[in-house]
């Protein structure tokens, strides 16, 4: 078992004599950081210049530079490199790394970040509560300091339009809270429509955290819905897409966390939304930065440093930008006094930085987990002694067989109701096609720019499958597949014929999970995901080259829009069509629509 957790540092309650003795010299630290400039998020200011007192994996004190002079301390020289808390990500899915909490540390403490608030909705929406409770535990064993937002929304809709394999009631919700002590907040709100309605269970949802002090998480779009979600308790939200709803939302009293997402994404609102700051000149003190969704590639390469640095070209100063990174989302959830700062008994989460923000190496609770942007031998102790998950997350896809996964060819004209896949991929459009009589679906895809796409429930509760067509998807032959279809997780698989979606299907059941691409009757890329069809349990440089290789054959095969983008079709929140195991439905009617209509 790992002993370099977030439990190696002892509660501040229990080491305050020690550290002022150590801050008064009456003691030797165990570390000191000498020749640094010290980047304060308190003031905002870079302080030449000075030197940092570690104890137990605490800070006991920043001195000027030549206070300790000879001792039993362990000496690091920065070699006049800036030292700055450890970031703090306030809004992340770890299922969308594809890799367990064990495995995320290793790419978050490469970026420089010490500590995580997850929300873990998607193997919620799997497992319900074992799930989450399973990923509870593997977070007490990471390196890495990791806080659960509990899953508010599971499922994202009800029963009528789509089928979960968790549902996590008020009463389970409240429960985990009475729980567990790292359930610290309420997970985002999705439904913020219902919300905005008075649905009750949704309010009876928010009540649950409301009455027992935890905060609030949001998901929200529309300004005409802020007022009544601010009223109803929210007090943070990740989706903030452009300069005037976050600055609706920052009167509101509600906190913006601004995301950024790789250029390649469709989700960096950052650069919009931080305009609330920059053009209308809104205080930054309630605004954090977030990752919110990366996969296995981008978590390395763009971490929640890039995001940071993303802020500065945005217009703000490094200084701000870094304070937003670390100790605005600490006060957020109320740990300022803990993590987010340099200040005396502050964990000792440190990352040294150039002067263009990029981390050099990184200590977690004292300890160097990366010099020279490289895992020490340490942290990968750690790193190689992972948390098993129980046996059922190994068995979550349960299929039915002899399926039928494209819709029969019309005889007469018909009226379809197809699926848009307008770049960049959330809103996916509402196009109705005239379909005359033709002896084979080929000709529809030629002419309309068609291909099949089918949700398979499986989850072992009902064997349901829904036909549907994807419009301007691009894929020209073969298929591809994944068992990370948001957010009820069932499959989603598009093809342009049975024989090559089938193949995919088949290779999702015997790994338990994963996305894939089938061509000509073969696999030719796949992320094997055998933990709740969401997590791989290797480790993360190696997923990521598994995802980066899936990424080249899903280009070879056309598809316009990226796997993650895919992974969204099914999430029955979003407009205008969407497709669940339960068929097409309408957002925001919230109805079943038929694929075919008498034209």
């Amino acid at each position: 078992m790992s002993t370099l957790t977030r439990f190696s540092v002892q509660p501040l309650s229990t080491m305050t004599r020690r550290l002022a003795d150590v801050a008064s010299a009456r003691r030797d630290p165990d570390l000191v950081i000498q020749g640094a400039r010290v980047l304060s998020t308190y003031s905002e200011r870079i302080l030449d210049g000075r030197e940092v007192w570690i104890s137990g994996g605490r800070i006991a004190a920043v001195k000027p530079a030549g206070s300790y002079r000879s001792g039993s301390a362990k000496l690091y020289d920065a070699k006049g490199g800036i030292i700055a808390p450890g970031l703090i990500d306030p809004h992340i899915h770890i299922e969308s790394s594809m890799v367990t909490a064990c495995a995320y540390a290793e790419a978050a403490l490469l970026n420089g970040t010490t500590t995580i608030f997850c929300d873990s909705h998607e193997i919620g929406n799997v497992m319900d509560v074992a799930g989450v409770e399973a990923m509870l535990e593997d977070a007490r064993l990471a390196p890495l300091s990791i806080f659960l937002t509990v899953p508010s929304t599971v499922p994202a809709t009800s029963p009528e339009l789509e089928t979960a394999g968790g549902d996590l009631t008020p009463a389970k919700i409240a429960a985990l809270f009475d729980k567990w002590p790292e359930a610290v907040a309420l997970g985002e709100k999705m439904d913020f429509v219902p919300v905005a309605m008075g649905d009750e269970r949704s309010h009876a949802i928010l009540a649950a955290a409301l009455q027992r002090g935890r905060p609030v998480s949001g998901h929200v779009y529309g300004r005409e819905f802020v007022a009544a979600y601010a009223a109803s308790g929210v007090t943070d939200t990740h989706e903030a897409i452009d300069r005037d709803i976050a600055d609706d939302l920052l009167e509101a009293g509600v906190w913006l966390f601004l995301r950024g997402g790789p250029p390649t994404t469709p989700w960096h609102s950052l650069p919009h939304a931080i305009k609330t700051i920059t053009e209308l000149g809104a205080s930054h003190k309630r605004v954090a930065v977030c990752t919110d969704d990366r996969d296995a590639e981008d978590l390395l390469a763009f971490g929640l440093d890039w995001v940071t640095r993303e802020a500065v070209k945005a217009g703000m100063t490094p200084e701000q930008a870094w304070a937003m990174g670390s100790l605005h989302g600490a006060t957020r959830f109320g740990m300022e006094g803990d993590i987010g700062g340099m200040g005396g008994g502050r964990r000792a989460d440190l990352v040294l930085l150039t002067d263009d923000l990029k981390p050099v190496s990184t200590w977690y609770g004292g300890e160097l987990v990366v010099d020279d942007r490289k895992v020490t031998a340490v942290l990968d102790e750690a790193l190689s002694k992972p948390y098993r998950y129980p046996e059922a997350a190994y068995h979550t896809v349960k299929l039915p067989k002899n399926l039928k996964l494209a819709p029969d060819l019309p005889v007469d004209t018909v009226t379809a109701h197809t699926i848009r896949t307008e770049l960049p991929g959330i809103t996916l459009g509402h196009v109705t096609v005239t379909l005359e009589p033709a002896n084979e679906w080929q000709a529809h895809f030629d002419r309309h720019g068609l291909c099949f796409v089918t949700v398979v429930e499986r989850h072992g509760k009902s064997g349901n499958v829904a036909h549907g067509l994807l419009n301007g998807f691009g894929l020209k032959k073969g298929a591809v597949a994944s068992s990370v279809g948001h957010d009820s997780h069932n499959i989603i698989v598009a093809g342009t014929n049975e024989l090559d979606m089938q193949l995919a299907l088949d290779a999702i059941e015997e790994k338990q999970g994963g996305v894939c691409v089938v061509m000509d009757g073969k696999v030719t890329a796949m992320v094997p995901l055998p933990i709740a069809g969401l997590l791989s349990d290797k480790r993360v440089h190696e997923v990521a080259g598994e995802v980066k290789a899936l990424k080249l054959e899903w280009e070879k095969a056309g598809c316009t829009i990226a796997y993650m983008g895919f992974n969204l079709i099914p999430l029955s929140v979003i407009p205008e069509i969407r497709i669940t195991d339960k068929g097409l439905v309408l957002v925001p009617e919230m109805v079943i629509s038929p694929l075919f209509e008498k034209a």
